[in-house]
């Protein structure tokens, strides 16, 4: 043990920094016999002393120094009190005798202060002295803060008297309810529901809080029994605790009369001005509602803002949904609201079967209601159609190519006749929208009489390769492609040699699609990695990287000399993770390349392919001053070793 007599001679000190510095080292050294010094700095006018006495007297703890501390608790210094406190809160366990002893002081104020640290003790033994203080004490506020103490210990055992403490005064009531909330024993429903009769306003209002908190299902069938004679206001409390304790779906367990009656209640509740009320009714109405229900709740969503309350009016969408089909919907769809319009549409859209059928009601209303409605909701409609529709929606989608001129809507329609049917009836139609002013819309359709890839369709591409318009011959190229690379290889090989760098391109790509079937296109192609183009380059190497083969290793360490660094790096990339070891000394020179992101890959591709002349290039690099230069090697390095076992 430390001798304290050295520091006991620093606290009496007359210089105050003497004094701090000998009170935090008490503390360190957990000198005992400096706790009684050490609280009568508490009172000290220093602030670094009162510090270091507060720090060092919660380090050495104890029944010294609650004893020490607690006469402090009389203090006519607010701060001086204040300090005592707050060292009790932490060290007051320690001697809880004493502590118990001081709820039966004469002063209220220092019982006040007892029952608050016995709440921060985290012990049972002090539920029984705070239950005494709770149901015996004479002063109001001693019997309010044994409650609040009582719910910070949490304790089950203080249920009983937190229970009889329910009919207390209304300041008292306040910390009780709050209490037996955080306990939440199903013994205290019991007593909460039965202080319902005789409680005022507000503390119903708390107690129904409580009980929808503590989500005991013992308590719903109390609430309901009370909602006729409640309050408006007091009613819709009793709504939102009923659906929390039971959530939405369970309230169909309820028998049929109890549903029909907290239906009415929950369309009462729906026009509260609380949010958390009309959200609890918009829960329970989703699963007891109906036209009422479907009704007022698509009036609360028309209103909200799509941005701002974004996540709430998802969830209203849902629980709408969850209603279903509703006249309510059907008129807020057809009616001249655009925000009751789209909200009903979108809830509609959840409804949908996953086979729109014409015949299906839902997918009636939608597709019936289409020409009637403005754009925005027409975009939404032919959304959900396009992708649940089958073959029977075919006239509707036929309208809509016919004559409609929206780049969306026709983007849905194109795709289901198209891409999802894959009508040749239709491509013809299509192929118009070649030409459509919106790129999106031309790749639409572009796509869609891919898809139909009948020889018709064929045959128009390959008049369209000879175009003179190069988007045309652009979009042939593309098709071809994907219809039969190696069917269409002599259009695909002209195509390499169009004026136009981007037919080339994608020529390039067309061809070597081909390359798990086929070899041929390869003479073809190789030769572009002269192209004057850079990305018609950059395409060839990326194309070998993805078929590569080991004849293309010459041109891949070729292209490691293009005047592209981007070809350079995409030559790079493809040797490296083919671990291409015969390129191993052309890459170590490009350590020495200026552009740093090239030498980053060149050490990349190094640890990857591994050996020995890698190994080494990479271990010189590891002496540079650029740390991502280095962190790079040593990374590159590891993966050599743990290559190598």
């Amino acid at each position: 043990m430390a001798d304290c007599s050295g520091y006991l001679a620093l606290l009496k000190s007359d210089d105050n920094e003497i004094v701090r510095d000998g009170a935090f080292r008490a503390g360190e050294d957990n000198c005992v016999e400096a706790v009684d010094l050490l609280a009568e700095l508490l009172q000290t006018n220093h602030l670094g002393i009162q510090e270091a006495a507060d720090s060092s007297l919660r380090k050495i703890g104890g029944k010294e120094t609650v004893r020490a501390v607690l006469p402090y608790l009389r203090s006519d210094d607010a701060p001086v009190r204040n300090l005592a406190m707050d060292i009790l809160r932490e060290v007051g366990s320690q001697d809880l005798p004493s502590l118990i002893d001081l709820i039966h002081d004469d002063d209220p104020d220092i019982r006040i202060f007892a029952t608050d640290i016995l709440g921060s003790t985290d012990n049972i033994l002090a539920v029984e002295p705070l239950c005494e203080a709770l149901l015996k004490d004479p002063e109001v506020n001693v019997r309010y803060q044994a409650a609040v103490s009582l719910g910070e210990l949490g304790k089950t055992e203080a249920s009983p008297c937190l229970n009889k403490a329910i009919n207390d005064e209304e300041w008292v009531q306040y910390s009780v309810i709050e209490a037996l909330t955080k306990i939440g024993h199903s013994s205290s429903v019991d007593a909460l529901v039965k202080a319902l009769d005789s409680a005022s306003d507000l503390v119903a209002s708390m107690i129904i809080d409580s009980l929808g908190e503590m989500g005991n299902v013992k308590a719903v069938t109390m609430l309901l029994k009370r909602m006729d004679a409640a309050p408006t206001a007091l009613r819709n409390k009793i709504v939102v605790a009923v659906v929390k304790i039971l959530g939405g779906r369970s309230l169909t367990l309820l028998s049929a009369g109890e549903r029909d009656k907290f239906r009415q209640y929950l369309l009462v509740a729906l026009k509260d001005e609380d949010e958390e009320v009309q959200d609890a009714a918009i829960q329970g109405l989703a699963y007891v509602g109906g036209e009422k229900a479907s009704e007022g709740i698509l009036e609360i969503a028309s209103l909200l803002d799509q941005d701002r309350d974004q996540e709430r009016l998802g969830v209203i969408i849902e629980y709408l949904g969850e209603i279903g089909m509703t006249d309510a919907l059907k008129q807020g769809l057809l009616g001249d609201d655009s925000d009751k319009a789209r909200v009903a549409a979108q809830a509609l859209s959840l409804v949908t079967p996953d086979k729109c059928e014409k015949e299906h009601e839902v997918c009636g209303v939608l597709m019936d209601a289409f020409w009637k409605v403005g754009l925005p909701i027409q975009r939404q409609i032919v959304g959900v159609a396009a992708s649940r529709g089958t073959e029977a929606n075919r006239d509707f989608f036929l309208d809509i190519l016919g004559q409609h001129t929206d780049g969306t809507v026709l983007k849905s329609a194109v795709y289901f006749l198209g891409e999802k049917l894959q009508l040749p009836d239709v491509a013809e139609k299509i192929f118009t929208l070649l030409d459509h002013q919106y790129d999106d819309v031309k790749e639409s359709a572009l796509e869609a009489c891919i898809a139909i890839g009948t020889p018709e369709v064929r045959d128009r591409f390959v008049e369209m390769a000879e175009s003179d318009d190069p988007m045309h011959r652009l979009m042939a190229t593309y098709a071809l492609g994907k219809l039969n690379a190696v069917e269409n290889m002599s259009i695909l090989t002209r195509a390499l040699d169009d004026e136009i760098p981007d037919i080339r391109k994608v020529a390039v790509e067309a061809l070597a699609s081909a390359c798990n079937v086929s070899d041929d296109w390869r003479p073809f192609v190789l030769p572009r990695l002269s192209d004057e183009s850079k990305d018609v380059r950059l395409t060839v190497i990326e194309v070998m990287g993805q078929c590569y083969a080991e004849d293309f290793i010459p041109h891949l360490i070729e292209a490691l000399d293009d005047e592209d660094d981007w070809v350079k790096i995409r030559a790079v990339d493809a040797l490296g993770e083919h671990r291409t070891a015969e390129a191993t000394q052309r890459l170590i020179e490009l350590l020495e390349d200026s552009n740093r992101f090239l030498v980053m890959k060149s050490v990349e591709a190094l640890g990857n392919i591994g050996g020995t002349a890698a190994f080494r290039a990479l271990l010189e690099i590891t002496n540079s001053d650029e740390y991502e230069l280095v962190s790079a090697a040593e990374e590159a390095i590891a993966k050599i070793q743990e290559s190598q076992g």
